[in-house]
């Protein structure tokens, strides 16, 4: 199946760590495998922001007036992404956004774009419809309605907000720090503080993985960050590359 997979797909398991297919006791090993080291190098440049995944720009830009551009004239509000508090979703008001969808084919593992202290972290329960482009285009604040775990660093830059959003057929969402998320899904916006021995990231540290294809939604504030010209919808990223600056 594995096998079958990787070829349907196109996926390149000669940048795994392991090529053998044999190595797997699971599809889902072999989905969240492990890179080769130096095969995604993670910018240098010091106030450079590191892309968090491999995929493809669904949109970037700036939130105005507290709302984030989906597709074809939909959107959805920060506060709603953000799980329905509107002081959470304050030091993002008039910030920048970037949505990167991830296929199967892609690296399914998530690493920091700068470096940051976690502050916070909120699973919200919600609906699994796919995330690809065509159903960006059709569904009504997708990203917002979607089962979806938002984690808040404090970073140089002020806060940084990165939403792993679930996706069709499993919602499955690990971190580094608390293990799966998700599944079990609940009824009620969960909220993890980290006051205390918060965790800290480098840019370029895992911080995370889908166990099945979705999205990421990276989220700076006001004057804080710039994007890369060339970030637009439909570019190719990898993880690790400068997609933009703080």
């Amino acid at each position: 199946m594995i096998n079958n997979i990787a070829r349907i797909y196109g996926i390149n398991s000669k940048e795994a760590a392991s090529e053998d297919l044999n190595d797997y006791p699971s599809f889902n090993h072999y989905f969240t495998r492990a890179l080769k080291s130096g095969v995604r190098p993670i910018t240098d440049l010091t106030n450079g922001i590191a892309s968090p995944a491999d995929g493809v720009v669904s949109q970037a830009g700036a939130i105005k007036q507290g709302d984030i551009f989906q597709a074809k004239g939909k959107s959805f509000t920060a506060t709603e992404l953000l799980g329905g508090d509107s002081e959470r979703a304050t030091p993002f008001n008039e910030g920048v956004f970037t949505t990167i969808y991830l296929s199967p084919k892609d690296y399914h593992r998530l690493h920091m774009p700068i470096d940051g202290t976690l502050k916070q972290m909120i699973h919200i329960p919600g609906r699994l419809f796919s995330v690809n482009k065509t159903t960006a285009n059709s569904v009504p604040g997708l990203f917002a309605r979607n089962e979806r775990v938002a984690c808040i660093f404090d970073t140089e830059a002020g806060p940084m907000a990165l939403i792993l959003v679930g996706a069709i057929f499993v919602s499955s969402v690990e971190t580094v720090w608390e293990g799966v998320v998700t599944p079990p899904s609940v009824s009620e916006v969960r909220t993890w503080n980290y006051d205390k021995d918060a965790p800290t990231l480098k840019k370029g540290e895992e911080m995370g993985r889908f166990n099945m294809g979705s999205t990421i939604i990276v989220l700076f504030g006001k004057d804080m960050a710039q994007w890369e010209q060339s970030l637009v919808e439909d570019k190719a990223v990898q993880m690790g590359e400068l997609i933009g600056k703080i």
